[in-house]
């Protein structure tokens, strides 16, 4: 049998790097070496590179993503396990980049990417399947502001975030309306558009959504209790946060839950591994964004859930690179 040469492809070009090399560790190790060649790929904005067992770096080949090995050997990817945060893996730069030169990847398309790494166009389309979300402004730079306004349409307290950015990054949560220019400011430094939404008072949960042999399924609903006044950088990575799987909720809401994460992740055309964050608020789910390359380090949400729904990782990653496979070129 000839084994297929996977790629995992990780870094990125934003603060998000450090996560994905945690993820694409656990991804390396979990594939299944009698299936696959697995390679490790970083891509950051000064280089990309394959990396060996030594630590020893040879550049990538942009022309067709080969990298040419000190045996003089050539490596073509049959497949990119592509688990890069934030930009350019997330946003859907390098899936289209991907499409122009017909390599094959896991996750989903680009036009996926793109829409769901911007938080207002996935809403309003999502809106229109009738998937709730807080009430928003939306803003983009050197724009009139009138604060007044904004206030009293959403009521504090409110957050403030930038429209396109991963990992909780310049969000805050505005309580009192002198708090609120400087909000405005922190938001902007991460992205040239922002969204103000009202706060909604209910339960967190992330809930883990995946196509798995032929079925889009919830791996888990989370249940986020943080420390700080939201779930923030801090608490998504610095374990300043309790994540409880599965959440205490009834079965009537979960299953609510479920419908519509599965509702939201087939009406997107979405595929690969999502994680979408909800606020249930008086038995309701709004949706606040959907994630479509979530963190997959040994304390990430998605890993934790796959165990306690019964998958291995070995089938969970497994199953990404065989529906790679098999998309079309």
């Amino acid at each position: 049998m000839n084994k297929k040469n996977v790629a995992v492809v990780m870094g990125g070009y934003s603060d998000e790097y450090k996560v994905s090399l945690k993820s694409g560790q656990l991804i390396y190790d979990s594939l299944d070496r009698d299936l696959y060649n697995v390679y490790k790929v970083v891509i950051l904005r000064d280089e990309w590179y394959f990396l060996d067992d030594r630590g020893q770096k040879a550049a990538i080949n942009k022309a067709d993503f080969s990298v040419n090995l000190s045996s003089g050997f050539d490596v073509k990817f049959d497949v990119c396990f592509n688990i890069i945060h934030g930009k350019p893996g997330e946003n859907g730069e390098l899936q289209a980049y991907w499409d122009t030169i017909g390599q094959k990847y896991t996750g989903c398309d680009f036009y996926q990417s793109a829409l769901t790494f911007n938080k207002k166009d996935t809403l309003a389309v999502l809106s229109k399947y009738e998937i709730p979300s807080a009430e928003s402004v939306y803003l983009r730079k050197n724009e009139y502001i009138d604060e007044e306004e904004i206030i009293t349409k959403l009521g504090l307290p409110l957050f403030v975030k930038p429209n396109q950015s991963g990992s909780s990054l310049g969000i805050t949560k505005v309580k009192d309306k002198f708090e609120f220019r400087q909000a405005l400011d922190f938001a902007f430094a991460e992205d040239d558009e922002i969204l103000i939404e009202s706060f909604l008072d209910g339960m967190e949960v992330s809930v883990g959504v995946l196509d798995y042999k032929g079925q889009t399924i919830v791996l888990g609903i989370t249940e986020i209790v943080p420390h700080n006044e939201f779930f923030d950088y801090e608490a998504k990575y610095e374990g300043a946060s309790e994540e409880i799987t599965p959440a205490r909720i009834d079965d009537e809401t979960r299953r609510k839950v479920e419908e519509i994460a599965r509702k939201a992740y087939d009406s997107l055309g979405m595929s690969g591994f999502s994680r979408s964050e909800f606020i249930i608020m008086n038995g309701i789910p709004y949706m606040l964004e959907m994630n479509t390359n979530p963190g997959f380090s040994p304390a990430s949400i998605l890993p934790q859930q796959a165990k306690i729904y019964g998958i291995s990782l070995k089938d969970l990653c497994g199953n990404e690179v065989d529906k790679a496979l098999q998309k079309r070129k």
